[in-house]
């Protein structure tokens, strides 16, 4: 157990994040599944489909490299004031 012994995680997905995020709390299977019927299923196509990088328009063969001094800060980003990080 790569957690250790008397971990207390729930392991989850992307869609049971959603699903939290929109009940507020960690849902019951119920809740579950019907909210994922409702507002996941319907695009399931769009969802789950294969991402194959090699036909895809657009795609480059290799990342682009930031220099540091053009890297955006976090700070920016967020929008988070200067004043507010002294």
């Amino acid at each position: 157990n790569r957690m250790g012994k008397g971990a207390r995680v729930y392991l989850g997905s992307a869609e049971l994040a959603a699903v939290c995020a929109l009940v507020a709390k960690i849902p019951t299977v119920e809740e579950y599944m019907e909210i994922v019927t409702q507002k996941i299923d319907p695009f399931a196509d769009e969802l789950y489909r294969y991402l194959n990088s090699a036909q895809m328009t657009g795609f480059e063969e290799e990342g682009r490299v930031i220099p540091l001094e053009e890297m955006p800060k976090s700070e920016d980003i967020l929008g988070i004031p200067a004043e507010a990080l002294s």
